[in-house]
């Protein structure tokens, strides 16, 4: 009974978390630009929000095992509440392209803290056995925020300008911050507490290895979309508002979540990651390619069901392969490396743009996700015929922990 108000708690709290981080996706490129910022600029402070991410995250999963998970899922929403108080201040006095990059690089630590204590709540209070159905369906929150925090964005700034949007992102940040006030966790046991050290030794095992890459490069390729859409969508004089393209991702990740989420308990995780690979890339080409609104209706459905898919089967994998004691720093390590894909992409894709055109770099996008289902099929496991089996759900996870391991 308790974990289960937990639960519905986490529900609401991360609603309200990701709406008011969405509310701003179409329209916080579109006002760095209206300060006279470049291409290469808007991807240089846009990226500033991984790079908080990334300085953050081994602090935080460090915390979340010896302290506990409420603490991190804390400072996650005190940061989403002040965060867009700040571009206030710079939308009324300062209009500082430097100001926005430091901004948005402590706006980061919201998402690292956020994420990484909601998850590990969560797989601390989830059976086993069925994981994956519950992160699937406690990971709605994402695409329900993320289908109406762009739209909404959209209709205040075109009716209101970007000071409410930013305003609304606080209010927003505050009431999940109210929410997790109510949160319940058991302490942390002695045995996290005593092995919370150690985080960057985990990146050289192999358990994690493979995993930290293939977000890498899908960080990439998302940094790519999620910066420069709304900038393509005016560049090419395309009737299309940049708040339905993040709707209809939104929509087909829920979807993808329902739909994936207890098969991945039955049929193992290995075989969702490649297809969420498969529709990203489809997604990113689709891009490269738009010429009309339909054809980025169909982009960002395709955008939303690959990245529905993998999240919450990453973090089942991450799971799977780890101990309580240490599950905070594995989520977080392995979820770095789609910060840092999310980081380098803004200023070296934004540096490209020029010359090469936003449609060669979408394309580019897709590059890098068919490189990551590459290592996926062929380093996921000791050797590559066991890599591919897991990879097309037709083998173990050779790395996965036995059950009776878990509390």
């Amino acid at each position: 009974m308790k974990s289960q108000k937990t639960l519905w708690i986490l529900l609401v709290a991360g609603f309200c978390f990701w709406s008011g981080l969405a509310i701003t996706l179409p329209t916080l490129p579109l006002y760095i630009q209206s300060l006279g910022g470049t291409p290469h600029q808007v991807g240089i402070v846009m990226g500033g929000f991984a790079i908080g991410l990334i300085a953050s995250r081994a602090w935080l999963g460090k915390l979340a095992d010896r302290n506990g998970r409420k603490r991190v899922l804390l400072i996650g929403l005190g940061v989403a509440v002040l965060a867009p108080l700040t571009y206030l201040l710079d939308f009324f006095f300062f209009h500082s392209l430097p100001l926005m990059f430091a901004l948005r690089g402590i706006h980061g630590i919201s998402i690292a803290a956020f994420t990484t204590g909601y998850v590990a709540l969560i797989v601390d209070i989830a059976p086993p056995e069925h994981r994956g159905q519950i992160l699937g369906y406690t990971s709605l929150v994402h695409p329900m925020g993320v289908a109406l925090g762009p739209s909404l964005g959209s209709w205040l700034e075109a009716e209101a300008g970007h000071g409410w949007v930013f305003l609304a992102a606080t209010l927003f940040g505050l009431a999940g911050l109210v929410c997790i006030l109510y949160v319940r966790e058991c302490p942390p046991s002695s045995a996290q507490a005593e092995n919370s050290g150690l985080f960057w030794r985990l990146l050289g095992a192999a358990r994690l290895r493979i995993p930290t890459l293939v977000m890498l490069l899908v960080g990439l390729a998302f940094g790519t979309l999620s910066t420069f859409v709304p900038l393509f969508i005016k560049a090419e004089n395309i009737d299309f508002s940049p708040g339905l393209f993040y709707s209809a991702a939104a929509l087909s990740s829920f979807i993808g979540r329902v739909a994936t989420g207890s098969a991945s308990d039955r049929w193992g995780r290995g075989v969702f990651i490649s297809l969420s690979l498969l529709f990203y890339t489809a997604s990113m080409v689709g891009l490269a390619q738009a010429q009309t609104g339909a054809d980025l209706l169909v982009a960002g459905f395709l955008e939303g069901f690959g990245g529905g898919v993998l999240i919450p089967m990453m973090s089942a994998l991450m799971a799977d392969r780890s101990q309580p004691d240490e599950r905070g720093r594995v989520l977080s390590l392995t979820m770095g490396g789609f910060d840092f894909g999310i980081a380098i992409a803004g200023p070296i894709i934004g540096a490209l743009a020029a010359d090469w055109g936003l449609r060669t770099l979408f394309a580019c996008g897709g590059g890098f996700t068919i490189l990551a289902l590459g290592l996926f099929f062929s380093g996921s496991g000791l050797k590559v015929a066991d890599s591919y089996r897991f990879a097309v759900g037709r083998g173990p996870d050779p790395y996965a922990l036995p059950m009776p391991m878990e509390n």
